[in-house]
């Protein structure tokens, strides 16, 4: 027996047994009388097997009542099996919804703004293009390597809607078969464009990792995913999503750094999912693109922190200044607040062209 808020759905076993009951006949026997194993009686009165016409005709042979009886009651019986489980689902899904950034994820145009808790969950189905959130746990679904600050449960439905719409907006953008030689042939040349105003450097960065079969697409923060960039696996190309979050230049570009890393290492084709390892293998690789470690350690070393000599060297290395002031305070050479002169700040609005 299944049973929701407004369906019970009784086997018509159920009913066998009442009539073996009134006839004070054992299972064993009905089912020598039935010519069935004991077993299978079993589970046609517990509802586990289909109660299939031939089985009806036998009842009728047997129990008396006509085999269209038997019929009706085994066909109302999946009926409500099937309406009972659909109202489960979306009573659970009711809740689920309530998890996401639904209104932030309305302002943006990703779903359609509703007040119904039915309808937010059926929105979000359709979103996610699966038949039941609960689906979402599944990694085969949901395979993403991300940068972010914290993990929470919230966190992680919102990072899903995030990256969901990266796929989406994915789907626009023409790429070239994956081809991780390419992409390690440019990265010199992504690195270069650190130096540049964002309305220079985006077109040209979208073009050349559609190159290599990347997917670049530019979302706003949703509040809660704490996400700086997330990159994975759909169909035939890579997605790289990634958000302005703090709209530091050498967040942007450190995420971005980051993202690629898992590309080229391999991670984004794990079925496993992204381990704490990896993502540090990740930063590490970003880092040291970014900033080679020999450099920073001999930059280090002199311990002349000042604007202008990091400036020199950032010129010396042909990145962003910003890039250096974010590595010195991420490593503790200055404090948080030093230095920030020489760090450039982005707007979302150029990055979502």
């Amino acid at each position: 027996m299944l049973k929701s808020r407004s369906y019970i759905a009784i086997p018509p076993g159920a009913t066998i047994k009442e009539q073996l009951t009134d006839r004070g006949m054992s299972q064993k026997e009905f089912a020598a009388r039935m010519d069935m194993s004991e077993k299978h009686i079993s589970r046609l009165i517990n509802g586990e097997v289909q109660l299939t016409p031939e089985t009806a005709v036998r009842l009728e042979i047997v129990l008396g009542a006509p085999a269209k009886f038997w019929n009706e009651l085994e066909s109302f019986y999946r009926e409500k099996i099937i309406k009972a489980k659909a109202e489960n689902s979306m009573d659970a899904d009711v809740e689920l919804a309530r998890q996401f950034p639904y209104s932030e994820m309305a302002k943006y145009g990703w779903v359609s703004e509703t007040r119904n808790a039915r309808e937010k969950a059926i929105n979000l189905r359709k979103y996610f293009e699966v038949v039941d959130l609960s689906l979402l746990g599944n990694a085969l679904i949901t395979r993403i390597a991300c940068r972010r600050l914290a993990v929470t449960e919230k966190g992680d439905l919102a990072l899903m809607a995030w990256a969901q719409q990266a796929k989406i907006q994915s789907r626009e953008i023409q790429t070239s078969p994956v081809s991780i030689r390419r992409l390690t042939e440019i990265i010199p040349e992504i690195r270069k464009m650190t130096a540049l105003k964002p309305t220079e450097f985006c077109p040209r960065l979208k073009s050349a990792l559609a190159d290599c079969g990347i997917a670049l697409v530019f979302l706003p923060h949703l509040k809660g995913s704490f996400l700086q960039g997330a990159s994975f696996l759909d169909g035939n190309k890579v997605v790289v999503g990634l958000t302005a979050r703090g709209k530091d230049a050498d967040i942007f570009w450190f995420s971005l750094f980051h993202e690629l890393a898992h590309v080229l290492l391999g991670h984004v084709s794990q079925v496993g999912g992204i381990s704490e390892e990896d993502e540090k293998a990740a930063s590490r690789w970003a880092e040291d693109t970014l900033i080679p470690e020999r450099d920073f350690a001999a930059f280090r070393a002199a311990d002349d922190y000042a604007a202008d000599r990091v400036s020199d060297f950032a010129k010396n290395l042909g990145i962003a200044p910003g890039i250096v002031v974010g590595r010195m305070q991420r490593e503790g050479m200055i404090r948080y607040n030093m230095l920030n002169n020489l760090k450039e700040q982005y707007t979302e609005v150029p990055l979502t062209i």
